[in-house]
């Protein structure tokens, strides 16, 4: 697609936006793939791109987060590994089973994650006891959320970040923080699928991911100097943004 430079700004504008959200509670994609729908991107192509430039913007933020020490790489490659396997085989069973069912449960889901972060004002304030052990989260809990971004998405960000603090007792920083790293393992094996089935505008693409890429850097900073609440505000807008968005077009 030839698209003029006032667009291309815009959705590089946009991708900036995106990927500061993205950095604070996840749900960038509310704001690039309506922006691309705008452009004239058909909608499969825009889901498709929009990977990729997701991918530019949880990378950004991991990095930051790992720069600063607020993540330990060497302590989450296995999961990683399960988030990464969870979603690209996730992404393989979308094309074999109907995710229609997921459209009615997740909205009220994210409903409930938005209720549970306003009502909870001591919610990841500071380091809890685990309730389960690192080993099942990342066995069981991070694969079920990797497949979930493979085969449907939405929301994917709150679910590991709420999983994070409930099941391991991370403060919401921290939470914050890891999930970044495991969101873009998901973005990335959902990335690759993508790229073999040839759906990406590629100019598109990779100019949003240059915008996710500084919007990424934005927002994790955000995270380090404004902390919990900043945190905990975007989140129960975007779930219960995400969540209209889902009803609206159910």
């Amino acid at each position: 697609m030839e698209l003029a430079n006032e667009i291309l700004l815009f959705l590089f504008m946009a991708a900036v936006v995106a990927g500061c959200i993205d950095a604070l509670a996840g749900g960038g994609g509310l704001i690039t793939i309506p922006a691309m729908l705008m452009c004239g991107i058909p909608a499969v192509s825009a889901i498709a791109t929009n990977k990729l430039g997701g991918v530019g913007g949880t990378l950004s933020a991991s990095l930051h987060f790992i720069k600063t020490g607020e993540v330990n790489i060497n302590e989450m490659k296995w999961m990683m590994l399960t988030t990464f396997v969870g979603s690209f085989v996730g992404g393989m069973a979308l094309t074999m089973i109907n995710s229609d069912f997921l459209a009615s449960i997740v909205p009220f889901l994210l409903i409930c994650f938005a209720l549970y972060f306003l009502f909870a004002p001591n919610l990841g304030e500071v380091n809890q006891e685990n309730k389960i052990s690192p080993y099942a989260y990342t066995f069981v809990i991070a694969t079920a959320i990797g497949f979930y971004d493979g085969f449907f998405g939405p929301g994917t960000g709150s679910f590991f970040a709420i999983s994070l603090v409930f099941f391991l007792g991370f403060n919401l920083v921290k939470a914050t923080a890891h999930t970044k790293l495991l969101n873009f393992c998901s973005n990335l094996a959902a990335l690759l699928y993508f790229v073999y089935d040839g759906a990406i505008i590629w100019d598109v693409g990779l100019l949003m991911f240059i915008g996710q890429v500084v919007g990424g850097q934005i927002g994790a900073r955000l995270v380090l100097s404004k902390g919990k609440q900043l945190i905990k505000f975007t989140m129960i807008v975007v779930s219960i943004g995400i969540s209209v968005k889902m009803l609206a077009f159910s």
